[in-house]
């Protein structure tokens, strides 16, 4: 199937985040794995870690799923590309929606777990287990500004602390700027930490969307 026609909005649609188990992803019969490209089962040949590769399958499948909500198009017809910035090349680097120029798109996956979001503008999104601890201090010095590394670290609890810190700073990188809202929230269903960069809720004045982990789940807050 070739690129449909670019689509523009006299109002910009709403953004939809999802998260969920991989397990739940794949379970849904609306997301099958033939849904993905030819481009994208070529790269799933590589992985040879059999959950891993399930990650990945439904963390697309996910993205695809918002997609659909935010565009009104069937999961089918969503044909989400990746360019990266660096060396212009496709296939790898930042997903987009190439009949979608307006809406950014991102997605996630750690550990049996999926996120993805759809939404006007830059986003970002990451996800990982509650019971992850980034590490090691030096690492994150170099990726991670100090000055919160050092605030986390001094605090009563510097693991899950340091985390939502990766989470959030992830979730930034992947938008692409740092001028956006950032909600970070837990999913005690899911044991997961998730960051959510851009993405406001349509006439919500402003408000965050509310993240949709297959049964809505209120954030907590920057």
């Amino acid at each position: 199937m070739g690129p449909g026609p670019t689509v523009s909005y006299e109002k910009p649609p709403a953004a939809v985040a999802l998260v969920a188990t991989t397990a739940e992803v794949l379970a849904r019969p609306e997301l099958d794995e033939d849904l993905l490209a030819p481009w994208e089962r070529h790269r799933l040949a590589g992985i040879r870690v059999p959950g891993r590769r399930d990650d990945v399958v439904a963390a697309r499948l996910l993205l695809r799923l918002c997609a659909s909500r935010v565009t009104g198009l069937p999961p089918r017809d969503v044909a989400p590309a990746q360019r990266c910035p660096g060396c212009g090349r496709d296939g790898h680097g930042r997903p987009y929606l190439p009949d979608h120029p307006g809406l950014g798109v991102s997605y996630s996956h750690a550990d049996g777990l999926a996120a993805a979001v759809v939404g006007p503008g830059p986003v970002g999104i990451d996800v990982e287990p509650l019971t992850r601890r980034p590490g090691p201090v030096s690492v994150l010095r170099r990726l991670l500004p100090h000055d919160e590394v050092d605030a986390a670290r001094a605090g009563p609890d510097p693991g899950p602390a340091l985390l939502r810190l990766w989470v959030r700073r992830e979730a930034l990188f992947k938008a692409g700027t740092d001028d956006v809202r950032l909600t970070e929230w837990t999913d005690r269903r899911r044991a997961a930490v998730v960051a959510l960069a851009g993405a406001d809720a349509d006439g919500a004045a402003g408000a965050p969307v509310p993240p949709l982990s297959f049964g809505q789940a209120p954030p907590s807050g920057r």
